[in-house]
């Protein structure tokens, strides 16, 4: 178990995985103890005193860092509330709140709390994007016989960490995320999905927008008609992922961008030439959508994250619809 005390003076250092900006008084303190349980998965205890506004603003989560994390917090004691795809949270003593790193969030805690936290990659949580998306910041009532059994797991595998073997730690990691997923089946509206028609109609859609993205005639009505389908239906087909053909349409052009962006075989390549590759035809328009996605201009990004040689993610690699 690794134990750090914290004041408001270093506890933005606490969340190195998942950045965020902290607003806190002076006085602020705190107490973070962490169980490791594999390379993706985390368990923590916090205790603090005072009030807190964390956030995760749209640049920070724009960015790679952390974007593939989701937290599940079970609040102990105190209260506050989650903000988060436009839903509110409240947070009460044995409730519990999921949130992603990969959309913007504000937590907002008051007097002294206690909180336990299972932070892991978004990749091991069994359920589909719009499914997250959709259970993020949802309160979990505490009388919910699932939440129940996952506070109860929650609290007692705290507490045996240390006596667990790696193998045994992972194996409990796993168990945990599984317990979670349980869980958010009961409280998260229900997302239409399976392998009908409809499903595999809008599945095409989407890949033919991933394999065409550089033609700059392909817009809503020619994604229609390419697939025989009315401009009204496409929009009820991407509903079912809670985006619109456009808003898909043009995220996938944006990360598109942002990997090239990125990459450092295609510093050669103006930013005209990226745009003109991922289907803008006007480099302003282009300019002005990134830096409303990323919260900074094509240059920008790519003075701060091209001398890395890190791209955040694989071109043709699909972004999880908002």
């Amino acid at each position: 178990m690794h134990v750090q005390e914290f004041s408001g003076e270093d506890l933005e250092g606490v969340a190195r995985e998942m950045p965020v900006i902290m607003q806190m008084r002076p006085d602020y303190r705190g107490r973070l103890a962490l169980q490791g349980l594999g390379e993706a998965v985390t368990l923590s205890r916090t205790n603090s005193g005072g009030s807190l506004r964390t956030t995760r603003t749209p640049r920070l989560a724009a960015r790679s860092s952390g974007g593939h994390l989701l937290r599940f917090c079970v609040y102990g004691a105190g209260r506050g509330h989650v903000h988060q795809h436009d839903r509110f949270a409240e947070l009460a003593s044995g409730t519990g709140v999921l949130y992603e790193g990969a959309s913007p969030w504000e937590l907002l805690s008051s007097g002294e709390s206690q909180c336990m936290n299972l932070q892991f990659s978004r990749e091991l949580l069994p359920l589909r994007t719009a499914e997250i998306s959709e259970a993020c910041a949802r309160s979990v009532d505490p009388a919910d016989p699932a939440m129940q059994m996952l506070s109860g797991y929650l609290g007692r595998l705290f507490e045996v960490a240390d006596d667990l073997s790696v193998e045994q730690r992972l194996d409990a990691g796993r168990a945990a995320i599984d317990l979670l997923a349980m869980v958010l089946r009961d409280v998260t509206p229900s997302v239409p999905g399976g392998d009908g028609p409809d499903e595999v109609l809008l599945e095409m859609m989407r890949m033919h927008v991933r394999e065409h993205l550089a033609d700059p005639r392909l817009r809503v009505e020619e994604l229609a008609r390419r697939h025989h389908v009315s401009v009204r239906y496409a929009y009820i087909l991407f509903a079912r992922i809670g985006t619109t053909p456009g808003a898909y349409l043009r995220e996938q052009r944006l990360l598109a961008a942002q990997v090239m962006l990125s990459d450092p075989r295609c510093a050669w390549l103006g930013t005209s030439d990226i745009a003109a590759a991922v289907g803008f035809v006007n480099l302003r328009t282009f300019e002005r959508a990134f830096r409303r996605q990323y919260g900074m201009t094509p240059t920008g990004w790519r003075c701060e994250h091209c001398r890395s040689g890190s791209a955040p993610a694989r071109l043709g690699q699909e972004m999880s619809p908002r």
